[in-house]
């Protein structure tokens, strides 16, 4: 009997023992709540909170609050943590029914990192046989600061985006005051529909575009309904506006582009972002509302322009008062300071008057960029106060092109390229200086392999033709002999040593110059034609310009330069021809305008001696036709050297050929000294 009471005694303690290694404690419990909590499961979250709790804040709440808080704070990298209990706490716990967790949570948001520490008490609820622990839920465990009540608030601060300033900090795209010019609908009068004809026209809209507006939901007859923003520059427009009894306006704050037209190709301009550009851009920076740069030097500094928002989470309680959770301050975005000079910008482009074209500017000797021309242009700022759709299609349609950014183009250069024919066949031995070469009439073929095609020079030499008089002249004969005689390979290879076939070393995008369209020149009267920049060589006015360089620097092309901050003078081809070669060419230089025979002499009217190389570029499919011609002039004042000029002036054949552009930069030269 004793040893079958001893039996029973073991098997009921074996039987509790197993019941209570099968009881759950509030640590197992409380881990399982944290796991949900960092895989942000909030449905099953509820289930695992306390009855009262659960009776205050109800699952679809709940859940719903936790989302928006999440979301609307970009909650990320979530991470949950506990101080684990000692076995002894955990026994004491499940003997009172409830239990205590230190716990702390980090996350990032849009404001930045939140970390905070807080207690979570669990109890234990429920009949014998479906006890369970549950966490004593409040607000307090989404962030402490609305434990006792009260929401979270965010708040956004829109940074001022960076300007972009010229080389003497004058402005060329700024943040400005402009009117936003509204409607009140109530005070649209007997005739509404005279009264919205009147202001479209006045605003270069349509009535459809004002009903629109009209029509919207928020829409009240005492209420300034924004139609379009209007600059403070335009005071006639303004005036005939506050005329109108129904015209309301606020002050707004818009991008401007002081220079208009002359510096569109070159600044660009901003616009409302799209779906598009959202997808391919950082999701985090931007939002559906926010202006971003579309083309020019607006898009290309975008990151260093825009700025970030600044964010400040706050939880504001139940009598108003606020208490910072998380902030990240507003960063503006940085001004950028470029080398252009907004005066000779400006000047050029008025230069152009109805004429297409292009122009760049660069200082000779340090590389900078003063200005990039392209004709004819556009506002930029219709752009950006948004552009009637009849005017976009008026600019669409015209012929020149207003909207073709033309000095990111290459163009056949015509002679103002011998220069360079002549320092790579000074360079390569294959001309000396003061030797000349017999030159017999106006035309040239080298062998009856060219058949009927024949080099053309405009005038017979009266001796030997060397290269500075071939410079002078501009002598087409002499720079295709020069260059057959060197031989196609020697000739390219120079080519390739001044950058052609090469991306240019700039930040901003421009075509690279090509020496043909296949790379290469495998026919001799290519050669030839090529010499004296016709056949089908093409260069950008920015790479021309840079051409000229080695001439005034001992032989080194210098390499372009965009941004203030960015070292000048520096070497992009080094020794391209000697010292004594450079001056050889210099020399000529001048000599193509003061030379009664240069074909530059028009500018020797300027008040200041200037130098530098015409060029035709003749646009033609074959040597019979009568193309268009597009004129050409590099110049720079001789003595001080401040400043060289690359200009293009489309159709010239019937404005006296390149010497229409000769007398533009002369005038442009004259008005920067």
């Amino acid at each position: 009997m004793k040893k079958l009471v001893a039996l029973f005694s073991l098997l009921l303690f074996v039987f509790i023992a197993a019941c209570s290694d099968d009881e759950i404690t509030p640590q197992e419990r409380f881990d399982k709540y944290v796991n949900l909590w960092n895989d942000q499961a909030f449905s099953k979250m509820h289930d695992m909170i306390t009855s009262n709790a659960s009776e205050k804040y109800p699952a679809e709440a709940f859940t719903d609050r936790y989302k928006k808080i999440y979301n609307d704070l970009g909650i990320s990298d979530l991470k949950v943590t506990y101080e684990k209990l000692s076995d002894e706490t955990i026994e004491k716990a499940m003997e009172k029914g409830t239990a205590q967790f230190p716990f702390t949570v980090k996350m990032n948001s849009v404001a930045g990192p939140i970390n905070f520490d807080n207690k979570a008490t669990l109890i234990k609820e429920g009949e014998e046989d479906k006890e369970n622990w549950f966490v004593k839920w409040d607000p307090g465990f989404i962030f402490p600061q609305i434990k006792d009540g009260g929401d979270i608030g965010l708040t956004v601060t829109e940074p001022e985006r960076g300007e972009i300033l010229d080389r003497n900090r004058m402005p060329l795209a700024l943040n400005t005051i402009v009117k936003e010019i509204g409607i009140q609908p109530g005070k649209l009068g007997d005739n509404p529909e005279k009264t919205k004809q009147k202001i479209a026209d006045l605003l270069d809209i349509t009535v459809e575009t004002i009903d629109k507006q009209l029509n919207k939901d928020w829409v009240g007859p005492n209420m300034h309904v924004p139609l379009k923003k209007v600059r403070k520059q335009k005071k006639d427009l303004l005036a005939q506006l506050r005329g109108m009894e129904a015209i309301t306006e606020r002050d707004k704050t818009a991008r401007d582009y002081p220079l208009g037209e002359a510096a569109a190709h070159l600044t660009g301009y901003i616009g409302k972002i799209t779906a598009e550009e959202m997808e391919e851009l950082d999701s985090d920076a931007y939002d559906a509302n926010d202006m971003i740069g579309k083309r020019g030097l607006e898009l290309l500094y975008e990151d260093r322009l825009k700025g970030s928002q600044g964010v400040t989470i706050t939880a504001v309680g139940e009598n108003g008062d606020e208490t910072v959770i998380a902030e990240k301050p507003v960063k503006d975005g940085e001004n950028v300071v470029t080398t252009i000079d907004a005066g000779v910008q400006e000047t050029i482009y008025n230069a152009y008057e109805d004429d297409a074209g292009t122009a760049a500017a660069i200082h000779p000797k340090t590389g900078e960029t003063l200005a990039l021309v392209s004709a004819p242009s556009f506002d930029p700022n219709e752009w950006v106060f948004g552009i009637s759709q009849s005017k976009y299609d008026q600019i669409q349609n015209n012929p020149k092109r207003p909207l073709l950014n033309r000095f990111t183009a290459t163009f056949s250069p015509g002679s103002a390229m011998k220069p360079v024919s002549a320092a790579i066949g000074l360079h390569n031995g294959s001309i000396v200086p003061g030797e000349g070469i017999e030159i017999n009439g106006l035309t040239w073929s080298n062998s009856e392999d060219w058949g009927n095609y024949q080099v053309r020079r405009v005038s017979e030499s009266d001796g030997p033709v060397d290269v500075t008089d071939a410079l002078i002249r501009s002598d087409n004969i002499y720079f295709a002999k020069k260059a057959v005689e060197m031989g196609s390979e020697k000739f390219v290879k120079g080519l390739k040593q001044f950058g052609f076939g090469e991306e240019l070393p700039f930040a901003y995008g421009v075509e690279n110059s090509s020496v043909s369209s296949s790379g290469t020149i495998n026919r001799e009267v290519l050669l030839a034609d090529t010499a004296y920049g016709q056949g089908e060589i093409q260069v950008s006015a920015l790479h021309l310009a840079l051409s000229y360089t080695p001439f005034l620097n001992d032989g080194n092309m210098l390499k372009p330069v965009l941004l203030a901050d960015t070292e000048t003078s520096q070497v992009w081809k080094k020794d391209l021809l000697s010292e004594k070669q450079a001056t050889v060419i210099r020399g000529a230089l001048r000599d193509v305008v003061a030379s009664p025979k240069g074909t530059a002499r028009g500018a020797q009217k300027a008040n200041l001696p200037i130098a530098g190389k015409t060029g035709t570029a003749e646009l033609k499919q074959s040597g019979d036709d009568n193309g268009a011609e597009n004129g050409w002039f590099v110049g720079y004042p001789a003595d001080k050297q401040d400043i060289l000029i690359a200009m293009m002036i489309e159709n010239t054949g019937d404005k006296g050929g390149s010497g229409y552009t000769v007398n533009k930069v002369t005038d442009i030269l004259q008005a920067d000294n």
